[in-house]
Order: C-alpha cells, then structure tokens, then sequence
C-alpha cells in the first residue's frame, strides 16, 4: 500500500491508547497536517517534479491515484 509519510505516522499513533478528548484532538490535528502535506506535494506538482505522469494530469489526479485511491483500497 502506498502511503504519505503523515498517512504512515497516524496509523502507528492509532494503536496508542487515547481518552475521547485526546482522539478528538489528535483526529484534528491529523487532518490539518495531511492538508500541509498535500500542499507541500501541490507545490512540487506545480515545480515539475512529478515527471512520471503524463503532462496534462492535474494535481488533484496525481494525488487521488497515487495516495487516496491506494489507501482505501486496502
């Protein structure tokens, strides 16, 4: 499965034992740091980085068949 590096940290923190407040927080706080990350990579899209994909691909596409669609699907 292939996965962000944010992706792969909260998976590992998931197994910690958290109360509801500290879940709560940590859902959060993982949201926004998954935003950061897919702004980072936007950035490197946007830089010429991602030369395996055709170019005309969008970002959005990049990122959905690379991470979001390989992580739902297992």
């Amino acid at each position: 499965m292939r996965q962000t590096a944010v992706q792969w940290f909260a998976l590992k923190l998931m197994h910690l034992k958290m109360n509801p407040k500290e879940v709560f927080e940590f859902v959060g706080f993982l949201e926004e740091a998954k935003e950061m990350e897919k702004e980072q990579m936007r950035e490197f899209y946007q830089d010429g980085f991602f030369i395996p994909f055709p170019s005309d691909a969008t970002f959005e596409e990049i990122y959905n068949e690379k991470y979001v669609k390989q992580c739902t699907e297992n």
